[in-house]
């Protein structure tokens, strides 16, 4: 893969108080799939010495933005290399609704684009000299919690996967077979986007592959239970929940203590 000169833009976030303090560097990133342009978000804390632990950060289904941002900034505030991959490419930020379904239905429609489009971001962040290659997780929040299933499933050499509120389904579950991570789903009970049938496959899936995973559910939650933009009305099918939100965090956190 082509790389192109990565630093594009650099600047300090600074997070904690007093002697807790982390200022870290966030830094957008080009690079590329083939002749396809991404461009990324790293953050991470250039102060440390040594290499760290890093943690793959995929979109919802409207691309990078301030959401996506906030949540990479609070994991390189905890000490792991933090990197927002692209799946959509440089400049494809959906505007609205009807624009992010279309993008997102792309590779929806195609696993092995969407498989490509993540072992991209992978490849990319082990380039860093900071970051260890050995420990690596991948997280993603709806439409970018199945992709981070979907790059466990092409057998992506990753410690551990998370999924928030994510889409469960594959086009061939037979790939579970190359699943190496360990896998962590974590799930709105009462999400309508997710029907049972989903769940039921995806469980099977995960049996029959003798996959390490958990599934967690968060009763009175929906899709989007994470995102404060989704608003508060379950009956849209999409909203946020604080307490989900907050115990699906302490989750993810617990696994990766496992995980690295």
């Amino acid at each position: 893969m082509k790389v192109l000169p990565y630093i594009l833009m650099i600047g300090l976030v600074t997070t904690g108080s007093g002697c807790n303090s982390v200022v870290v560097k966030t830094q957008t990133i080009e690079y590329r799939d083939g002749d396809t342009v991404l461009e990324g978000y790293l953050v991470y804390d250039e102060a440390h010495k040594g290499k760290s632990p890093a943690v793959l950060i995929v979109h919802e289904w409207t691309g990078i933005g301030p959401y996506v941002k906030k949540r990479t900034e609070q994991l390189a505030s905890l000490g792991y290399v933090a990197f927002a991959i692209d799946i959509y490419g440089k400049g494809v930020r959906p505007a609205n609704r009807d624009e992010a379904s279309k993008q997102a239905a792309i590779y929806r429609g195609d696993r092995v684009l969407m498989r490509r489009r993540a072992l991209a971001g992978l490849e990319k962040v082990r380039e860093f000299s900071f970051v260890d290659p050995g420990r690596i997780a991948a997280i993603g929040y709806c439409f970018g919690g199945g992709v981070a299933l979907e790059l466990a499933r092409s057998g992506a050499d990753v410690k551990g996967v998370v999924s928030f509120h994510g889409n469960l389904d594959t086009p061939n579950l037979q790939d579970a077979k190359n699943i190496k991570a360990k896998v962590l789903v974590l799930h709105g009970a009462d999400d309508p986007h997710v029907p049972q049938e989903q769940i039921d496959a995806f469980m099977k899936e995960m049996r029959d592959a003798e996959v390490d995973w958990q599934m967690v559910f968060y009763g009175n939650a929906v899709h989007s239970f994470t995102n404060p933009g989704a608003g508060n009305d379950n009956s849209r099918g999409a909203a946020y929940n604080k307490e989900a939100d907050k115990r699906s965090w302490q989750d993810m956190m617990a696994f990766f203590k496992e995980l690295f």
